[in-house]
């Protein structure tokens, strides 16, 4: 089994250490002679719109699109999600973007790079304790359709301000944050910046849950 990451820019090498950790083989992927064999695909995060038009210029979008349309699983990881989602707010108008998972997303919806913030997560059907969540100018999904599982919500936090910024009790602040639909799995955060590997290998197990 292989799983290519996407290397055009962002937290490539990071997400390739985490799939050898775990005993995995991953392949670069820069243009579209590099997708056919994969079974599953990691677009990482990074900035959606340079990622977005990146793969334009390589002449890779329409192929992974066909490939996602084709059923290939996918993890996407902050701009990943962003490129993954349905709908996108405040983002620019030539940013072009896959639409496989039913979720409305707004770009740096947390805040920029100085509100970036760490915390805890239960993750529903993962076993081992929280997850430790790292967000970097991350998305806010705002909706998530009927078909999309949410895995995991952003804790409310105690006190007059909560993470990024916000005040406790907002909706951001309970917003999804890990959503799967189908074989696409997504992450408002970067599971590649810890060494924590249960999030890869979640989606190794769904790529090879599609081969059966």
């Amino acid at each position: 089994m292989t799983v290519g990451v996407l290397a055009l820019q962002g937290d490539v090498r990071e997400h390739v250490a985490a799939l050898a950790a775990l005993g995995e083989p991953a392949s670069l992927v820069r243009a579209p002679g590099d997708l056919p064999g994969l079974d599953g695909l990691i677009i990482p995060g990074g900035e959606s719109t340079t990622l977005s038009l990146l793969m334009e210029s390589a002449g890779l979008f329409d192929p992974v699109a066909e490939a996602l349309d084709e059923g290939l699983p996918v993890f996407g990881t902050c701009a990943g999600m962003i490129l993954l989602a349905g709908e996108v707010l405040d983002g620019r108008a030539d940013q072009r973007r896959f639409g496989v998972i039913d979720l409305t997303v707004r770009r740096n919806g947390y805040g920029r790079q100085q509100a970036s913030f760490e915390c805890e997560l239960d993750v529903d059907g993962l076993e081992g304790g929280p997850v430790h969540a790292v967000f970097i100018r991350a998305p806010v999904v705002e909706r998530a359709g009927a078909g999309v599982e949410v895995l995991a919500h952003l804790p409310a936090a105690p006190g007059a301000d909560g993470p990024g910024g916000t005040p406790a009790g907002t909706p951001e602040q309970v917003a999804p944050v890990l959503c799967r639909q189908g074989p696409v799995l997504v992450s408002s955060f970067h599971p590649e910046l810890t060494g924590d590997r249960r999030l890869h290998g979640l989606f190794v197990r769904m790529t090879k849950e599609e081969r059966r």
